[in-house]
C-alpha cells in the first residue's frame, strides 16, 4: 500500500499544479513544483497526430508505461519531438495513470520553388536548402534555408542579397513554399591597402594574396569576392611569403574589412609588421637515436650558412632527412628543427634534432566536407594508411599534394586520440570546389593564317575521380585546323603513374604549294622519382599526309603537277601518305614556384626519342631544355630568367626525312617565322638535324595599370643557330653550315582568365638573306 500511496501523491501533485505548461517555442516543462519521488504511467496517449502516426509520436518518447520518469524525461521527450520537424506544438500533461501528448502537426512542403533567382540556377539553391517537398513547414528550418541562400550568393559577391518567402496553402495541410530573391548588385572590393610594409611594396602583396581588387574581367574570375575564410587564407599567404623570404618575425597585426553601403564595395586594410631580415648562421644534424649519425644526415640539409633565411627550406630539409631515417628502419623518429637566433648579425643557426618519437599508429583516416572528390582520391596522397606508424612529416607533404591538385579552396589536416593511447585518428577537412574550365585562345601568325582560334573544354577532377579529360579545337581564317583530345588517369592501377592517352589531327597549308595533313595519337605514363623529378615513357603512331595545293587527282592520287616545287617536297607529296612509329623517354626536373607566373626555380626537361618500330622513319633523337627564374628585385618584383635548348638528330636508316628533322624558330627564336631558320630549298623550309638555343629575359608589372589585371612588360634577347642536313634529293640546299641568329624585343605577357597570353615584338640584328622574318607574334602559350 505504501508503493500505491507514493504513486497517488506522486500523481496527485502533478495533477494540482495543472500538469504540464507548453509553449510554441519549443520547450514544456512539467509544472510540478517538485516530484520528490520519480513517477510511473500505465499508458501513453497521443492527440493530434493525423499524418504522422502515433507509433511515430510514441517512438520519439523516452517514458515507457511501468517505468518511473522524472521532469529531464519529459524534457527529453519534447526536444526529440519537435526535433523530427513535424509538430509546431507539443504538450505533455499526466492525466491520472496516462500521459497525454497532445502535438499539433506542421504543414507538409507541396513543392519548393526560388523566383527571382538569375545568377545561381534552381539545381544548385536546391542543394543548399534544406526543406525538402514531402517533407513538413518548419519556421526554423526556412530561416536557416534563408541564411544559406545569402551565404551562396556571399561566395559569388553579391552581400546586399534578399530573401524572403511566401507560403501559399494548396489543400488542407498542404503549402507550397517559394523563396523570393532579390539578387542585388555584386558587392566589388574598391581597394586592398597594406599598412606597415616597407621591404615589399602594395603591388608586390597584392601579388600574393588571392583576393583581388574588383577590374573589369572581375567577373569572369571572381577573385574580388570577399570572404572571411579566404581573408584568413591570404593571411597565411602572407606569412609564408615573408617566412621564405627572411622575414621570420613577421606577424600580420589585423585584418580591417569596411563596407560602404553606398557603393556596395569592400575595403580592406592589411596592417603587417615585417621584423628584421634574416640569414642562416650555423647548420648542423645532432641525433639521439642510436644507429643514426647525425652528420651523415647533414648531406641532406638544403639549409646554406649565409642564405636568405627560409622557412621553405627548413621544411624540405626536415622532410629529407624523416625519409632517409624511416627508410633506415626508424619509423618512429622525428625530426625538430632549433632555431638559435643572433640579434646582432641578423642570422638564425638552425639545428635539425633527430629523436625517437612517441610510438603512435594511425588508427584510421577519417575524410570530412567532400562532397564532388571521392575519399579514394584523397587517401592515395598520404604515403600513410591505416595501421602505419604516425609520422608528421608525411602529414604535411600529403598536405601540400592535397592543395597542389587544385580540387579544393582548403585542406585542413588534424589529428585527434584514437581508441588507445598508441592510436591516432587523422581527420581531413577539406572543401570542394569547381575543377572544370571552358577557354578561348587568340593567337595570330603574320604571312601564315593571320589570326588563329582556339576553343577547349578540360575537366581535372572528371566525375570527382581526380582524372583529367581536355577536347580544344582550333584553326585559323584560312586552312589551318587542329583537334586534340586528352585523357589522364593520374593513379594508373593504383600506382602513382600518371597514364594517359591524346588524340589528335592538324591540317596545315605551309605554303601556296602544299598541305599538310598529321593524324595520330599518344599513349603515356609518368612515374614521379622524386617530389620535384619524374620520367615519362611514351608512344606516338601517326600519319602524315601531303598534297599539292590540298588537290587531288581524278585517278585519286595526290596532284603533283606542279614542278616549280622543291625535289624533297615533290617526293614527300609522291609518297604521301608517311607513316612515324616512334617511342620516347623524358624527365622533367621541375622546381618552379609557380608554374604560371614562376619568380624562382628551374624547369629543365630532356627527351629521347627512337622511330623506327615499324612506318617510314628511322632516327634517334634527343633534345632538351632548361629555364631558370630567379627575382632581381622583390620590391619591384622584377623578374629575370635565362634559357637555353639543343637537339641532335641522327639517321638510323638511309636518309632522314624533311617530318623527321628539326624545325625552329617562332616561340624558340622570336622576330623569326615558325620553320623561319634553318637550311632551305627553293624557299622551302628543309630543317636541320642540330639546333642551339638560348635567351634572357625580364619581366616587370607594367607601373600604369593595376597589378590585379596580371599585365607584365618584358625585354628578351634571342640567338641560336639551326644547321645541318641529311635529306635525300636535295642538291643546291642552303644554310647547312652554324650560323648563328639573334634579335632583341619587348613584349606584353598578360595572365588572363583564358591562359596566358603573350604579345612579342621582335627585330632579328643577326640573321641570313634567306631567312623568314616576322617581327610582331601574338600567342597563346606557356613558357615550357
Amino acid at each position: 500500500m505504501k508503493a500505491g500511496s507514493r504513486f497517488l501523491n506522486a500523481v496527485s501533485a502533478v495533477a494540482l499544479s495543472a500538469g504540464v505548461v507548453s509553449s510554441g517555442a519549443g520547450m514544456a516543462v512539467l509544472a510540478s513544483a517538485a516530484v520528490a519521488e520519480a513517477a510511473v504511467i500505465q499508458r501513453i496517449e497521443v492527440r493530434g497526430a493525423q499524418r504522422v502516426g502515433v507509433d511515430a509520436v510514441r517512438s520519439n518518447i523516452t517514458i515507457k508505461p511501468g517505468q518511473s520518469f522524472s521532469n529531464a524525461d519529459i524534457d527529453e521527450s519534447v526536444k526529440r519531438l519537435y526535433a523530427t520537424g513535424f509538430f509546431s506544438d507539443v504538450r505533455i500533461s499526466v492525466s491520472g495513470g496516462t500521459l497525454v501528448v497532445s502535438v499539433s502537426e506542421n504543414q507538409l512542403i507541396n513543392q519548393v520553388v526560388f523566383n527571382g533567382n538569375r545568377k545561381i540556377k534552381d539545381d544548385k539553391l536546391r542543394g543548399f536548402v534544406q526543406t525538402q517537398p514531402m517533407g513538413p513547414y518548419s519556421e526554423s528550418l526556412v530561416s536557416a534555408d534563408i541564411a544559406r541562400i545569402k551565404e551562396a550568393y556571399a561566395a559569388i559577391g553579391r552581400s546586399d542579397v534578399e530573401v524572403t518567402t511566401q507560403v501559399v496553402t494548396v489543400a488542407e495541410g498542404r503549402v507550397n513554399l517559394a523563396f523570393v530573391i532579390n539578387e542585388g548588385d555584386r558587392t566589388k572590393i574598391d581597394k586592398i591597402t597594406f599598412v606597415g610594409n616597407s621591404a615589399y611594396g602594395d603591388t608586390r602583396l597584392a601579388s600574393v594574396i588571392q583576393t583581388k581588387r574588383s577590374n573589369m574581367l572581375s567577373f569572369l574570375t571572381r577573385k574580388d569576392v570577399y570572404n572571411e575564410d579566404k581573408l584568413r587564407a591570404d593571411e597565411e599567404a602572407l606569412r609564408q611569403f615573408y617566412y621564405n623570404h627572411g622575414y621570420a618575425d613577421f606577424r600580420v597585426i589585423s585584418s580591417d574589412v569596411a563596407l560602404d553601403a553606398s557603393g556596395n564595395e569592400y575595403a580592406i586594410t592589411i596592417t603587417v609588421d615585417e621584423g628584421q631580415r634574416y640569414k642562416f648562421g650555423n647548420i648542423s644534424v645532432e641525433s639521439t637515436v642510436e644507429g643514426v649519425d647525425g652528420a651523415d644526415l647533414e648531406r641532406l640539409v638544403e639549409t646554406r650558412a649565409g642564405n636568405t633565411y627560409s622557412a621553405r627550406d627548413v621544411q624540405k630539409s626536415m622532410e629529407a632527412i624523416s625519409r632517409r631515417v624511416s627508410s633506415a628502419g626508424y619509423p618512429f623518429a622525428r625530426v625538430v628543427p632549433r632555431g638559435d637566433r643572433n640579434f646582432e648579425n641578423n642570422t638564425i643557426g638552425v639545428t635539425y634534432m633527430v629523436d625517437q618519437g612517441e610510438r603512435a599508429y594511425v588508427e584510421r583516416i577519417e575524410i570530412r566536407g567532400n562532397t564532388r572528390t571521392r575519399d579514394y582520391v584523397i587517401r592515395r596522397e598520404f604515403d600513410i594508411s591505416e595501421g602505419d606508424a604516425f609520422n608528421q612529416e608525411t602529414i604535411s607533404r600529403a598536405k601540400r599534394r592535397l592543395e597542389a591538385l587544385g580540387y579544393f579552396t582548403s585542406v585542413n589536416i588534424s589529428t585527434a586520440p584514437g581508441s588507445a593511447s598508441d592510436r591516432v585518428v587523422v581527420v581531413v577537412d577539406v572543401v570542394d570546389q569547381p575543377t572544370g574550365a571552358f577557354s578561348v585562345g587568340a593567337g595570330y601568325s603574320v604571312g601564315g593564317d593571320g589570326l588563329m582560334l582556339e576553343a577547349s573544354v578540360e575537366e581535372k577532377n572528371f566525375l570527382g575521380r581526380g582524372q583529367f579529360i581536355r577536347v580544344a579545337v582550333g584553326g585559323g581564317l584560312q586552312s589551318s585546323r587542329t583537334y586534340n583530345f586528352s585523357f589522364t588517369e593520374p593513379y594508373f592501377l593504383g600506382y602513382r603513374l600518371a597514364a594517359g592517352f591524346d588524340l589528335f589531327r592538324n591540317e596545315t597549308s605551309s605554303n601556296s604549294d602544299y598541305k599538310y595533313e598529321e593524324t595520330g595519337g599518344t599513349v603515356r605514363v609518368t612515374a614521379p622519382i622524386t617530389e620535384e623529378l619524374a620520367t615519362t615513357v611514351r608512344y606516338t603512331y601517326k600519319e602524315l599526309k601531303y598534297t599539292e595545293d590540298g588537290a587531288y587527282g581524278a585517278d585519286g592520287l595526290p596532284y603533283t603537277g606542279d614542278d616549280s616545287m622543291s625535289a624533297p617536297y615533290i617526293d614527300l607529296i609522291e609518297g604521301s601518305p608517311w607513316r612515324q612509329s616512334i617511342i620516347g623517354h623524358s624527365v622533367v626536373y621541375n622546381t618552379l614556384d609557380d608554374r604560371t607566373m614562376p619568380r624562382e626555380g628551374i624547369y629543365a626537361s630532356f627527351t629521347h626519342e627512337y622511330a623506327g618500330i615499324g612506318g617510314d622513319s628511322e632516327y634517334y633523337k634527343v633534345y632538351g631544355r632548361v629555364r631558370y627564374f630567379q627575382t632581381l628585385s622583390d620590391e619591384l618584383d622584377l623578374v629575370g630568367s635565362l634559357s637555353a635548348g639543343a637537339g641532335h638528330v641522327v639517321s638510323t636508316g638511309d636518309n632522314l626525312n624533311v617530318f623527321d628533322q628539326f624545325q625552329i624558330g617562332g616561340k624558340d627564336l622570336r622576330g623569326f617565322e615558325t620553320n623561319g631558320i634553318g637550311p632551305r630549298l627553293n624557299g622551302d623550309p628543309l630543317g636541320g638535324t642540330t639546333y642551339f638555343t638560348a635567351s634572357a629575359e625580364v619581366n616587370f608589372p607594367l607601373p600604369a595599370l593595376p597589378q590585379d589585371l596580371n599585365i607584365r612588360g618584358s625585354f628578351f634577347a634571342d640567338a641560336g643557330t639551326l644547321y645541318g642536313n641529311d635529306v635525300s634529293n636535295s642538291a643546291g640546299v642552303v644554310g647547312t653550315d652554324m650560323s648563328m641568329r639573334a634579335s632583341l624585343g619587348a613584349g606584353i605577357l598578360w595572365l588572363s582568365p583564358f591562359g596566358p597570353l603573350r604579345f612579342d615584338y621582335a627585330v632579328p640584328v643577326v640573321k641570313e638573306d634567306f631567312d623568314k622574318v616576322q617581327n610582331f607574334r601574338f600567342s597563346m602559350a606557356s613558357s615550357f
